[in-house]
């Protein structure tokens, strides 16, 4: 097709959704708002659940976006989009424009600022991380403290920023418990005379093989599970970390001294894609996502003919969901020129 297709962001979904539209015989720009392709992944060591290198999954993407009929435009954000009698005419930050006879929205999440959660000490407390500050430690190959010491103890809270009525997230960000129980491996397998310690409200392992992770991390790494909700942080001052919590299964206050927390933050709409939401007249849900036209036969259709979505900018996924869900939108566009001719 003499088609010409605009992929708003270059992370899993927008490199994926890209490739295969490419496959299909569509001209393909994708835009990213950063120098460089991938989005999330780069930041991450290793990805469950058979923890498998994220690079893996990197040189994939990119191959499939290295090829004839994919014009790759980085460094560049759109920021507003109009349909004009079918074309779509495309507008940047950096004020440039391009047209389209459909685009593709896959911007994506950010993380959830874990700052806003005070009581966690985030941003006031050293050794008090994210996940994703951790991911970079594994990277580095080496989990040591601000001081160079390595944790003795190491508490990971769960559910960051997601299932908060207090910061407008009353979704389930889906990955935060499986990230938290891979990284927990990952940290004894590091430092095995090291204690972890998960602190939960329940546990969600509702993906493949997600289950048996969970019991190994109990059976064959002795991670500690507490089902329980971090109430406050604070600091000692021989600099270890004070927790208050409540086990809700034992009935009872908790009070615990640790060298190192890790903050599971959630998942929320990305910036640029609430900026284009605004600006496009595109809807969102509930959860602030962008909202699909048929939660079950349309979910990479949007409310304007011509613009879909893939992957996360919808909901909270994984990688394996991403992908897949990027693979349908291509259907969802062979479809729209189809029922057009």
């Amino acid at each position: 097709m003499n088609k010409h297709i605009v992929v708003i962001g270059a992370g899993v979904a927008g490199m994926e959704a890209a490739g295969q539209l490419s496959n299909a015989g569509f001209n393909v720009s994708l835009v990213e708002k950063d120098e460089n392709t991938g989005g999330h992944l780069n930041g991450w060591y290793k990805l469950f659940p058979d923890r498998r290198r994220s690079s893996e999954v990197k040189d994939y993407l990119d191959k499939l976006i290295n090829k004839d009929g994919i014009k790759v435009i980085s460094g560049t954000t759109i920021e507003k989009l109009v349909n004009i009698n079918g074309i779509f005419s495309l507008e940047t930050r950096e004020g440039t424009e391009m047209t389209a006879d459909a685009v593709v929205v896959a911007t994506g999440f950010d993380l959830f600022k874990s700052s806003r959660k005070e009581e966690y000490g985030y941003g006031i407390y050293d050794n008090v991380i994210t996940s994703s500050d951790l991911e970079e430690m594994f990277r580095k190959d080496k989990i040591v403290l601000v001081d160079g010491r390595v944790p003795e103890n190491v508490g990971i809270v769960h559910c960051v920023g997601s299932r908060d009525e207090k910061v407008g997230n009353l979704y389930c960000s889906k990955l935060c418990c499986i990230t938290a129980v891979k990284q927990a491996i990952e940290i004894r397998e590091l430092l095995p005379e090291t204690r972890v310690f998960c602190f939960y409200m329940d546990m969600r392992m509702g993906g493949a093989h997600y289950e048996e992770i969970y019991r190994e991390a109990q059976e064959e790494w002795g991670i500690n599970f507490i089902r329980g909700k971090v109430s406050e942080v604070s600091e000692s001052i021989r600099k270890k970390l004070i927790i208050k919590a409540e086990d809700t299964l034992a009935g009872r206050p908790l009070k615990m001294e640790l060298d190192m927390l890790v903050l599971m933050a959630g998942m929320e709409m990305s910036e640029g894609g609430r900026i284009l939401a605004k600006s496009a007249g595109l809807e969102t849900g509930e959860n602030r996502f962008f909202a699909s036209a048929d939660n079950h036969f349309g979910s990479n259709i949007s409310n304007i003919p011509g613009v879909f979505y893939a992957g996360t900018c919808t909901a909270p996924m994984n990688i394996t969901e991403t992908i897949s869900h990027a693979r349908a939108t291509v259907s969802d566009v062979l479809n729209y020129f189809k029922n057009r001719s």
